[in-house]
């Protein structure tokens, strides 16, 4: 039988980060590129100008903006997300497994991945259904990954190890876009009549890539802490587990104040990252370039600046505290926003799109990192901690989410929604003020 690797030992920190590598190209590629465009080009009909001439979807009867069908679904897959995943991590730490439950959602969100490949708007309901799978799958697998970071790490490896896990899924990411733009542009290097086959084939190879890389990370990576049972009272004893982990933090007036400042936060910050592309197509002049090619570039290039920028926050909160540094972030993206305000030409949205990339790998990274840091000495329930985690970032998102479209919707620009969020990162900033410095 393999013996375990200690906690701390260098194979399995890089093992535990090596999963970011496996599972970032779903966020990149089926989140924020080449799937966006897929349904763009799928519910869009456009005239010889290319002006749109429709963009609503029917749908169980009832016809939808192509853009909110596809916001309704990905909201109601982050609420079960957010719903579940406390249960499901209270669980597996009552059975001492989160590997089990860490595999199960990697490929659950592969599997879908792949089923993506036979996307159509003939069979919309099954097509959108692998669509919420793998973001549930993504998302819940996120919960257990996390969950594994103070069990695999000691505090003064977090920071380093958990920028490095980002920088790792930055990278590897890049890597499969690349390869997949390359087919989709020049499909007929490969053989392929047009774009359809190439684009879908991209689904396929993300699906593949995460399963094939997480095996290295799963053969490493401990079952977790405890060895109980599953009996027929588990689910109450992960609703127990929960109330347990609950009254912990209110003992903890630091792990409470910063989960509080991480809540508004990252609310904000996780709605840029949602609302970019759209900002991109609607608000710039874009003038003889073509918008795909450049919003392209700009994720591109912030992937690749958040390679830096997780880096050089661990680097600083190696100098400074954790909650010293966050606030420094915090203070960037309230000025990025107000830049954002006034952009209109692709040049200025390259800029935006650098700032945006350094600060959005660092403030990640640092979240994550200073989260397992202020948990209790000792813990061993960390998966029903880092739910909390999660649940407060899903429900933000959702918040975010609907803050960005009622603001979008009465003012009909999405730059005042850009401008709406610098409310939510003041707030963050005031709080993250009231959390002790002080840290284990």
């Amino acid at each position: 039988m393999r013996k375990q690797l200690p906690k701390g030992h260098p194979k399995l920190l890089n093992a535990w980060a090596f999963y970011d590598w496996a599972n970032s190209v779903y966020s990149l590629t089926i989140a924020s590129a080449i799937f966006p465009i897929f349904w763009g080009a799928l519910t869009i009909v456009r005239g010889d100008n290319d002006e749109i001439i429709s963009d609503t979807v029917q749908f169980m009867g009832f016809a939808f903006n192509n853009d909110a069908l596809i916001s309704y679904v990905t909201a109601v897959a982050f609420l079960v997300v957010s719903i579940f995943s406390p249960l499901l991590s209270g669980i597996a730490d009552y059975i001492g497994n989160k590997k089990i439950f860490l595999k199960f959602f990697c490929y659950l969100g592969a599997f879908s991945c792949i089923g993506l490949y036979w996307f159509s708007l003939e069979n919309l309901g099954l097509s959108l259904g692998f669509y919420f799978l793998a973001l549930i799958g993504y998302w819940s697998s996120i919960v257990f990954y996390n969950s594994y970071l103070p069990d695999i790490a000691f505090p003064e490896q977090q920071d380093a190890i958990s920028a490095k896990g980002y920088a790792m899924g930055y990278i590897g990411s890049v890597i499969l876009l690349i390869v997949n733009l390359i087919m989709v542009l020049k499909y007929e290097w490969f053989g392929f009549a047009d774009s359809g086959a190439p684009t879908r084939l991209s689904f396929v190879m993300v699906g593949v890539w995460w399963i094939v890389f997480s095996q290295y990370t799963y053969y490493h990576l401990p079952k977790g802490n405890t060895q109980r049972k599953l009996t027929k009272n588990v689910l109450l004893n992960g609703f127990k587990e929960l109330k347990t982990i609950w009254n912990a933090m209110q003992q903890s007036i630091q792990l409470r104040r910063y989960l509080g400042a991480f809540f508004v936060y990252s609310m904000a910050v996780q709605t840029i990252m949602l609302i970019a592309t759209y900002f991109g197509i609607e608000e710039l002049d874009w003038g003889d370039q073509d918008p795909t090619t450049g919003l392209i570039i700009s994720i591109l290039l912030i992937q690749l600046v958040a390679v830096l920028g997780a880096f050089l926050t661990s680097k600083a909160s190696k100098r400074y505290s954790n909650i010293t540094v966050l606030i420094v972030l915090n203070i960037i993206w309230i000025f990025i926003c107000i830049y954002a305000y006034f952009i209109t030409t692709p040049l200025q949205f390259y800029i935006a799109a650098a700032m945006v990339g350094l600060v959005m790998g660092g403030i990640q990274s640092l979240s994550r990192s200073t989260y397992s840091k202020f948990l209790p000495e000792d813990t061993k329930d960390t998966a029903s901690y880092f739910s909390l985690y999660d649940v407060a970032e899903k429900i933000g998102i959702v918040i975010g989410m609907f803050s960005y479209g009622i603001i979008a919707q009465l003012t009909g620009s999405v730059r005042y929604s850009i401008l709406f969020l610098v409310l939510f990162f003041v707030i963050g900033l005031l709080l993250l003020f009231r959390v002790p410095k002080g840290e284990k």
